[in-house]
């Protein structure tokens, strides 16, 4: 990274949907722990509200928040040199199911008061100024701290279509083209985000996605796991949750129909749709569970074709499929859905719109993979790092300061 690439030296702080006990992976985690290589980092868990209170207040991460609330243990906690976790003191109220827009308002302003004055107690006790706001796609409880906060950039971060989702879309349709208008900085991790968020606020920017593929590019076990060595070759494999509003039923059937000499093998949880769908009567389908995590680079390397049969909808349009990236850093040849935010992909992944096209492409995967081939997408998957993460988002912010610079110039 060069130095004028970076960013350093500063304070900031991330606010979002995902809190920092969160047991699933987060982007803004990662991002978190890269930017505080070299800058001061304060990482806001999500405030506590009443109806989670209610629902869940029997859980550990909801316990450790009422105890913070009422002063019986401490908010601030140091994770790591130039990084620091913090439970908001205050508790906000639970609004979203409010139809009308004008009380939505009132309170959705009241809550973000609410969360923006603990926000300025934790960071005026690590001295924090001049700092940078970084919007982990939180529409709701963050959309007034630009003005709340004062922070010397503002910076927006689309990681998903929220609005695919009936909960964000109910006030998001209102006022995410608005957040996305007001902040400085917008930055996104896939193409169709991007180009989302530049319909409100042109200096918005694809900065890529990063990924930890070290268990993924260091696997080196040629003994396959014993519940995929016996099944008939060639293994058409997809790994990730078996989702219907994700994924595509009918085109597994249609493939497995179509070519009962594939072996058509399914590693992840089910969800309803999928445990009662007919996939489950074809002797060429196989599904093989939910699989600890460490143990999927070995499934993957059983596979003579990877897929992403995905379906297309408001949910899944905008997404960044991390799972791509796992393919490639294994060299694996891998068929996927054709969208906008895969165009990134297209000199490495084969890339199909309809039955027939997957169909075809998959034979074409099977039939050209090549040693060189498999180099070639090792080395792009080993691209999307989270350096090289946050280095475009740097650059991004640097670009609109030096436009801003140059305009009063």
């Amino acid at each position: 990274m060069e130095p004028q690439d970076m960013i350093k030296n500063r304070d900031i702080i991330i606010v979002g949907q995902q809190p920092w006990d969160i047991e699933i992976g987060s982007n803004c985690k990662n991002l978190a722990i890269e930017f505080s290589k070299h800058n001061r980092v304060l990482y806001i868990n999500s405030p506590l509200d009443r109806i989670t209170l209610l629902k869940r207040k029997h859980e550990p991460q909801i316990q450790k928040r009422i105890a913070v609330i009422k002063g019986k243990e401490e908010g601030l906690i140091a994770i790591d040199h130039n990084l620091w976790n913090y439970y908001p003191e205050a508790m906000i109220e639970s609004i979203n199911w409010l139809r009308g827009a004008w009380l939505h308002t009132i309170l959705n302003k009241y809550n973000n008061r609410v969360f923006a004055r603990s926000i300025k107690k934790a960071a005026k006790r690590l001295g924090f100024k001049n700092y940078i706001l970084f919007n982990d796609n939180d529409i709701f409880r963050c959309f007034y701290l630009k003005e709340l906060l004062k922070p010397a950039v503002s910076i927006y971060y689309s990681r998903d279509f929220m609005l695919g989702v009936d909960y964000w879309k109910r006030h998001g349709l209102r006022l995410e083209p608005k957040l996305i208008a007001k902040s400085d900085v917008c930055v996104a991790n896939s193409v169709y985000l991007a180009n989302y968020c530049k319909k409100y606020n042109p200096q918005s920017f694809y900065v890529g996605q990063g990924c930890d593929l070290s268990i993924f590019t260091s696997h080196n076990d040629e003994n396959l796991p014993v519940d995929v060595a016996q099944i008939k070759k060639p293994v058409i494999g997809y790994v990730g949750a078996l989702q219907s509003l994700r994924l595509d039923i009918d085109l597994l059937e249609f493939l497995a129909k179509q070519k009962p000499d594939w072996s058509i093998v399914l590693v992840g949880p089910e969800d309803g749709e999928f445990q009662k769908s007919d996939l489950h009567q074809l002797p060429n389908v196989h599904f093989l569970g939910s699989k600890d995590p460490s143990l999927l680079p070995a499934y993957i390397a059983s596979f003579d074709v990877c897929i992403n049969p995905q379906i297309v909808n408001e949910v899944t349009i905008g997404n960044y499929p991390r799972k791509i990236d796992e393919y490639l850093a294994m060299g694996k040849p891998t068929v996927a859905t054709r969208t906008e935010a895969m165009s990134v992909f297209e000199d490495y992944v084969y890339l199909g719109e309809s039955h027939e096209d997957y169909l075809r492409l998959i034979a074409r995967a099977l039939a050209e993979d090549s040693t060189e081939k498999q180099q070639a997408r090792i080395a792009f998957a080993s691209t999307h790092t989270w350096e090289n993460n946050a280095k475009s988002i740097y650059e991004a912010v640097n670009h609109v300061a030096n436009e801003a610079a140059a305009a009063t110039a």
